[in-house]
C-alpha cells in the first residue's frame, strides 16, 4: 500500500508552481512583456559582490578536489564555528560550535524539526497567514496543523486567540517573520505576551512547546524596523536561517539551525535532528558554497531596490482604491480582494495575464500575494491592469 496522505499531497500540487507554469505558457504565447508575474518569491536581483569575491578567492586558494568533496553530514566544522561566533556576536546567545547544523535552506530544518517534534503524536500550531508547507509537514509527520488567527486588520498576534488555540497537543510553534506571505514584521510587545504565555503552558501541560522560528526574511526589512531574535525571549526556541533570500541564493540551498545550548531536553532534540536530516538525504551541503556563505554573514544583496519596489506597488495600489497591509519586511504584499472569492479574483486577473496567488493557500482567504521580487518595469507594466481590474470592480478612486 502507498500512504495515501501522500498520494493527497502529490495531487493537489503547488497552487504557486501552477499559476507560474501557466504564466511561462503565456509568455511563449503573447510575449514575456505581456504577462505580470507576481507568483515566486525568487530573488531577482545580484548576490552581494563578497559571494563572488570569496569565490574566486576559493577557487584560487583551494584544489577543485578539496573544494568539491563531500562535506560532512552536518557542516564543515569551520563553517559551523564562524556561524555560531556570527550568532553570538550578533544575539548575544552563547551558542557554541556543536549547536549548529547546516542545511539544504530553511525547509529542511522544518521537515526534520516538525517530524522530531510531531512524529510520536501531537500538533503543530502556527499563526494565519502563513506559508504553505507548514502545513504539508504537520500533517506527513503529525496529527495536523493548529491555525491560529491574528489581528484581521494588521496581522499581528491574537494573543487572546493563541490562548485558546495552544492545548496540550501541541508540540511546536512554527513562527515566520517578516512573514510569507504578508510581509508583516512582528512586534516585540506581544512577542514577549507569547513567551509568557507559552512558558506557563509548558508548566501546565508537563512538557517542553518549542518554537521554530522560520526566518529567512530576517535581513529583508525596512525602515529600521526591529525584528525580534526569538531565542532571547523564549529559551525553548530553535533558530532557522536560509541565505536563498537575504544573499539572493535559492538555487545553492544552503541555510542552518541552531539549538541554544539551554534547551529543554538539548541531547535528544539535536541527535533526533541529525537522524531526521539524515534520513531525509538533507546532507552533504555543498562544501564550496557552505564556505562562501560563511564569508559572508551579515552580507545582503542591495534590498533598496525591494524596498524601491514595495514603496511603487503599495502607493499605486491603495491609491487605486485597493485594500493592503504594509509590508515592514519581505518582499511579499497581501492584498485583499475586492470579491470574496480570491480563487475567482485570480483567475479574472488570469485572463489579464496578471498572476497572483490566492490567500486561501495561506490559510487567509479573502486576500492574494503579490511578489514583487521582480524588475521595477514589471510593476510599472502591471499597474494598468491593476486599475482596469479596480475600475471592472468598481473600487476604483
Amino acid at each position: 500500500m502507498i500512504d495515501q496522505n501522500l498520494v493527497k499531497s502529490g495531487k493537489s500540487g503547488n497552487i504557486i508552481r501552477e499559476i507560474a507554469e501557466y504564466g511561462a505558457e503565456q509568455a511563449k504565447i503573447v510575449g514575456a512583456d505581456h504577462v505580470y508575474n507576481f507568483t515566486i518569491g525568487s530573488p531577482s536581483i545580484d548576490p552581494p559582490d563578497c559571494v563572488f569575491e570569496t569565490m574566486a578567492k576559493l577557487r584560487a586558494e583551494i584544489s577543485p578536489a578539496q573544494l568539491h568533496t563531500y562535506a560532512p553530514a552536518v557542516g564543515l566544522p569551520e563553517v559551523r564555528e564562524k556561524t555560531a561566533a556570527y550568532l553570538r556576536n550578533t544575539f548575544g546567545i552563547p551558542y557554541r560550535m556543536q549547536d549548529v547544523i547546516i542545511t539544504c535552506g530553511t525547509s529542511t530544518c522544518l521537515a526534520a524539526l516538525t517530524r522530531v517534534f510531531l512524529s510520536c503524536g501531537g500538533r503543530a500550531m502556527t499563526f494565519t497567514p502563513y506559508f504553505m508547507d507548514y502545513k504539508y509537514y504537520a500533517d506527513a509527520y503529525g496529527d495536523g496543523l493548529t491555525e491560529c488567527p491574528t489581528d484581521p486588520d494588521t496581522f499581528q498576534l491574537d494573543l487572546a486567540a493563541a490562548e485558546k488555540a495552544l492545548t496540550s497537543d501541541t508540540m511546536m510553534l512554527i513562527m515566520n517573520s517578516p512573514n510569507n506571505p504578508s510581509g508583516v514584521v512582528l512586534r516585540r510587545e506581544g512577542l514577549e505576551v507569547l513567551a509568557k504565555l507559552l512558558e506557563r503552558k509548558q508548566e501546565e501541560y508537563g512538557h517542553p512547546i518549542y518554537i521554530v522560528a522560520d526566518e529567512p526574511y530576517r535581513d529583508l526589512v525596512y525602515d529600521g524596523q526591529e525584528v525580534v531574535f526569538l531565542p532571547s525571549i523564549y529559551k525553548n526556541t530553535i533558530y532557522c536561517y536560509s541565505f536563498s533570500k537575504s544573499m539572493s541564493l535559492p538555487g545553492e540551498r544552503v541555510g542552518f539551525m541552531a539549538f541554544p545550548p539551554d534547551l529543554d531536553d538539548y541531547d535528544d532534540v539535536y541527535s533526533a535532528s541529525v537522524a531526521a536530516i539524515r534520513a531525509f538525504g538533507y546532507i552533504c551541503v555543498s562544501n564550496m558554497w557552505q564556505r562562501i556563505t560563511a564569508e559572508c554573514l551579515g552580507a545582503t544583496s542591495d534590498i533598496s531596490i525591494y524596498k524601491g519596489n514595495r514603496d511603487l506597488l503599495y502607493g499605486s495600489l491603495t491609491e487605486m482604491g485597493y485594500t493592503c497591509v504594509y509590508p515592514d519586511g519581505a518582499f511579499y504584499l497581501f492584498m485583499k480582494t475586492p470579491e470574496p472569492d480570491a480563487e475567482a479574483f485570480c483567475r479574472r486577473a488570469m485572463k489579464e495575464n496578471l498572476l497572483v496567488v490566492p490567500g486561501d493557500s495561506f490559510g487567509t482567504p479573502g486576500y492574494v500575494r503579490l511578489a514583487y521580487c521582480v524588475s521595477r518595469d514589471v510593476i510599472e507594466r502591471a499597474l494598468p491592469v491593476f486599475r482596469k481590474l479596480a475600475e471592472e470592480y468598481g473600487i476604483a478612486r
